[in-house]
């Protein structure tokens, strides 16, 4: 089955924002201006307002679609390897996943590395789910999103919760995770030429910017999601583009919610990119997943 014309216009935008977003020699900040663009691969999800709030120290975008449960609400997290991207960057995307949810998202703008490595974008996610919690969202009425770094995040949240003892999201959604840290897996460098948007240096440089601890093993549970004790985690869905650098990431992390018998779903999409629900809107295929993010959500949210 061939991608739409659409599908590979996403392609060509993801290419032409990193060709710029890598040039020799920029500074850290127009970097991040420019990874910011890659919000105009997505439509305006039509009936979706948004609101800026301020998530107990952390700032956050809310985004609310029309008629959305106001006992349900998601909580997303943004690409960008710790170091670039924003709340901003993901309104769009995270619009049209809450739109397909039936639930507003808030979006969470947590710290980014070099400046903040980890575990402060963690932190500012733990934080941002209790202020949800005080503003009266039941834990399993919340739903984990995110995708890239936001989509490791997403799962990192409920084990650190899981670790404390304390009640989860009552779902997760993770897009193209960033689960082995170690960077040994195959696709990194077979998927080299059809990843628009990552790289095996990108990678060590986003890893390295994030993991400045010498003490913390790029291996250990904490960080790489394949070494980690899933027992008890949410329902999970795993969306991945077959074309990304982190495929096998994708692919293994559902194996490894499988092992631990957690309900779950895998879902590859062919010939798609990494982070490829930033295509909301535009392409088909993505529009597609999206939908079926959505009715996970709705099913074990009761949406």
């Amino acid at each position: 089955m061939r991608v739409s014309p659409q599908a590979q216009q996403f392609a060509q935008f993801l290419e032409s924002v990193s060709a710029r977003s890598s040039t020799p020699g920029l500074d850290l900040a127009i970097v991040r201006d420019i990874v910011e663009t890659n919000h105009r691969a997505a439509t305006e999800p039509e009936g979706v307002t948004y609101a800026e709030v301020d998530a107990n120290g952390v700032p956050a975008l809310w985004c609310i679609p029309e008629d959305a449960d106001p006992d349900r609400a998601l909580l997303h997290f943004h690409f960008g390897g710790s170091v670039t991207a924003s709340m901003h960057s993901d309104r769009k995307a995270a619009g049209h996943i809450a739109k397909a949810a039936g639930a507003r998202s808030l979006v969470v703008d947590f710290r980014l590395a070099p400046e903040h490595p980890y575990p402060a974008q963690l932190d500012d996610a733990e934080t941002a789910y209790r202020w949800l919690l005080s503003q009266g969202y039941e834990p399993r009425n919340i739903g984990s999103t995110g995708h890239s770094i936001g989509g490791t995040l997403a799962v990192m949240l409920p084990l650190r919760l899981l670790a404390n003892g304390e009640a989860t999201p009552g779902a997760i959604v993770s897009v193209s995770p960033w689960a082995d840290l170690t960077i040994r897996n195959a696709s990194v460098d077979e998927n080299e030429k059809t990843d628009k948007m990552l790289s095996r240096r990108t990678l060590e440089l986003f890893r390295g910017a994030w993991l400045q601890d010498p003490t913390l093993d790029v291996a250990d549970p904490r960080i790489s999601l394949i070494n980690a004790d899933l027992t008890g985690l949410p329902p999970t869905t795993v969306h991945y583009g077959e074309y990304e650098t982190l495929a096998d990431d994708g692919a293994q992390l559902g194996r490894r919610l499988a092992d631990f018998k957690v309900a779950s779903e895998v879902h590859p999409l062919p010939e798609g990119q990494h982070s490829f629900v930033l295509g909301a809107g535009r392409v088909p295929e993505v529009d597609h997943a999206i939908q079926q993010m959505g009715a996970w959500l709705r099913r074990h949210l009761g949406t």
